[in-house]
């Protein structure tokens, strides 16, 4: 127990180094630029031409029906047959990016959809035009509804990026497997990396309930307001 402590020890600074280079900037900027694709993907399918929206379905169709880990080999491993050579970091980022793109187009335009026709109807009616509504009144009730799974899928995304260390980036996981590889300890390693995980989750899940307390009173001023 003594030397499964120590070596416990010895490398938490090296995952949490990996986890401060590669794992939270990983995180952040796939899953900004993810629902950034999300939001274009769904207002394509919402309101594009139908060649536009035929585009977008078939994206979110694609992205959904195959293995996360699948589309990062395709992009690292795949990719390089056609000329096309990428570092592991912007691999992973461009692999993160397409997945939370494809999922959270799917809340987005759920959200979107719910929001009642009264209110397209308002904004229009006071001389709003279609960005006009969509950015004022429209997305910031949407953006309410869609905290609770854009949230999740953030808190999923923190986990899913030890997948990256299957196309060599030197994230947390990966830091743990070569540590495993010179000390020959992967059940100690495996579970300190387990819990850095489970700690990180449950942070973001703390964020995400206060997030969602002070949208519901946010809410709540809006509805008594109407």
């Amino acid at each position: 127990m003594a030397h499964w402590l120590q070596l416990m020890a010895e490398s938490l600074p090296s995952l949490l180094w990996a986890g401060l280079i590669f794992t939270i900037p990983l995180t952040l900027l796939s899953f900004v630029f993810g629902l950034a694709l999300g939001l274009a993907t769904a207002i394509a399918r919402l309101f594009g031409p139908m060649p536009l929206s035929a585009i977008a379905r078939f994206f979110v169709w694609v992205i959904r029906g195959t293995p996360l880990l699948v589309q990062l080999f395709v992009i690292f491993y795949g990719l390089p047959s056609l000329g096309i050579l990428l570092d592991a970091f912007p691999a992973a980022l461009i692999g993160f990016t397409l997945n939370i793109g494809a999922y959270s187009s799917e809340i987005i335009r759920a959200v979107i959809s719910s929001v009642p026709k009264g209110q397209w109807e308002a904004a229009y009616s006071i001389g709003m035009s279609w960005r006009q509504a969509m950015s004022r009144t429209i997305l910031p009730q949407a953006a309410r509804v869609a905290v609770p799974p854009l949230s999740n899928t953030f808190i999923s995304l923190v986990k899913d990026t030890s997948l990256a260390a299957a196309i060599t980036v030197p994230e947390l996981f990966q830091a743990a497997q070569r540590i495993v590889a010179t000390t020959y300890e992967p059940l100690i390693l495996y579970i300190e990396a387990a819990l850095i995980y489970l700690v990180l989750s449950s942070v973001l899940s703390q964020l995400q309930a206060r997030l969602e307390r002070r949208f519901a009173r946010y809410g709540g001023m809006l509805e008594a307001n109407a």
